[in-house]
């Protein structure tokens, strides 16, 4: 991509995520290229309609916030992994409504969230290396940690409260214990 695309898409993308939270998931393709600062043409030359747009923005998330949280590397595996899940859920719990637009165009799909899962794995692995956690957890369990964790997301609690109690409930659950869980089904997460 030449440097003024780049620029541009970068440009329509972050508007998109402010105008989905800002005006809600119904905003007009031309209200996002009007705070993008490009012509309308532009935006649909890059995207031919509002499901590609969702799916660029849940992409921009998970490079820009969500990829940078797995990378961080202390000497402390289970605060690394944590702080990782943390990030992840704040993230997401920021584009509330970029992720039921994307659920509900189905812009997210198996190879997206295998991407995401795939990041998650080298904290967990180091996390699992210093037996801080179940050895026998995988990178989709983290996801389902996320998931659960965000289904305690709501707006009278704009302060995050409840996202931060049941995020540290669920990551109790990551610790080692007597007893292995049960095995995983067939199922990449992310399949329907």
């Amino acid at each position: 991509m030449r440097v003024d695309a780049a620029r541009n898409h970068e440009r329509i993308v972050v508007a998109a995520g402010a105008a989905f939270e800002e005006d809600g998931p119904g905003v007009a393709l031309d209200e996002v290229a009007r705070r993008a600062g490009v012509a309308p043409a532009t935006l649909y030359r890059r995207f031919r309609n509002r499901d590609e747009l969702v799916r660029a923005v849940v992409e921009h998330v998970l490079a820009t916030e969500v990829a940078p949280a797995a990378e961080v590397v202390t000497d402390d595996p289970w605060n690394d992994l944590v702080g990782m899940l943390g990030a992840v859920v704040d993230a997401f719990a920021a584009h509330r409504t970029v992720l039921r637009l994307a659920r509900d165009v189905r812009a997210v799909d198996v190879d997206l969230v295998g991407a995401w899962v795939t990041a998650m794995e080298r904290p967990l692995r180091r996390a699992i290396d210093a037996g801080r956690v179940r050895p026998e957890l995988l990178g989709r369990d983290l996801a389902a940690v996320v998931v659960m964790a965000l289904a305690t997301v709501h707006e009278r609690d704009p302060a995050g409260a409840d996202r931060r109690r049941y995020l540290a409930l669920l990551t109790d659950g990551l610790r080692p214990a007597p007893a292995p869980l049960p095995p995983p089904s067939d199922r990449r997460f992310g399949e329907r």
